[in-house]
């Protein structure tokens, strides 16, 4: 299953521009406004699961943070993100991996995670994110997933969407929550796309 969903993405990345996939965002704002809430110093470490091409890395590192690591399946999305960063790329850490592979050797200060968790659609699958962002976080959480208004695909795979309540229960045993929100994501072909953004505290 793995190889498949690595070919999926790899192929992604490769035939397509930020322009021509629905996650684009010029800025991170919920995301970025999460990350600031928490009150963190410059050296905290944070992580971004499934980072791809995701512009948060270029804020994070504007805002001088000093300790940021993206992870991603597709090794063509992390090329592409360092091409953009130019020298900037060395001050981040990268890592290809499928998350549910993800061994960490760290524990991290700020897990955060935009349209990732929500292409988990099986039970053990759920568990074993957790599970892993159990071990890796003593600190805060920000998932971001489609909401129950979002929609049922996102390039071309099935997703499970979820209200407050069943994001907050999968995350119940290790991690309290500390607010939700939703927000109306306008794709790059001017479609809505809505999410609901949660963010919690390991306990």
């Amino acid at each position: 299953m793995s190889l498949d969903k690595k070919k999926h993405w790899e192929t992604v990345y490769e035939t397509k521009n930020p322009d021509q996939v629905s996650w684009t965002q010029d800025i991170p704002k919920t995301s970025l406004e999460f990350i600031r809430s928490f009150q963190l110093k410059k050296t905290a470490k944070i992580i971004d699961i499934g980072g791809g091409e995701s512009k948060l890395v270029d804020y994070l590192l504007k805002e001088g943070f000093e300790n940021i690591s993206v992870l991603d399946i597709s090794s063509k999305s992390i090329e592409k993100t360092k091409n953009r960063l130019g020298e900037k790329a060395k001050k981040v850490n990268w890592i290809v991996s499928d998350i549910l592979e993800f061994k960490p050797n760290t524990t991290y200060d700020v897990w955060h995670d935009r349209a990732t968790f929500h292409f988990l659609t099986k039970p053990d699958q759920i568990k074993k994110y957790i599970k892993i962002a159990k071990i890796s976080v003593n600190g805060f959480i920000t998932i971001g997933t489609f909401s129950k208004n979002g929609p049922k695909k996102c390039s071309g795979l099935d997703i499970k969407q979820y209200n407050e309540n069943e994001l907050t229960l999968e995350f119940k045993d290790g991690f309290k929550k500390i607010e939700c929100l939703t927000e109306d994501h306008i794709t790059p072909f001017k479609t809505l796309q809505n999410f609901i953004f949660c963010s919690f505290k390991r306990d």
